[in-house]
């Protein structure tokens, strides 16, 4: 079973992503998914598992324990609206 992997930091390689995997059953490959011109990773790469059970229990898993990052979001300044009554001419 083919996983596509999102979101990883960039300084993730595929040996490390093999091995979070691995944690949950056999890795057929990895493929960290890389910019062709910086080198760089991109991100995102994806995972092949033989065994469906644990792609499965690899994903649940992994995404049950995804952090995310909250802020309180801040409302914008209201717009000072000139009424035609408050112009001076």
């Amino acid at each position: 079973m083919e996983i596509l992997v999102r979101n990883l930091a960039r300084a993730t390689t595929e040996e490390t992503l093999s091995a979070l995997f691995a944690a949950f059953g056999d890795v057929q490959f990895c493929n960290l998914v890389m910019d062709k011109v910086s080198g760089a990773s991109k991100g995102f790469g994806f995972v092949e598992m033989p065994k469906a059970g644990a792609a499965k229990a690899a994903i649940k898993a992994l995404v049950d324990g995804v952090k995310i990052r909250v802020k309180l979001a801040q409302s914008k300044p209201a717009r000072a609206s000139i009424s035609p009554d408050s112009q001076n001419t």
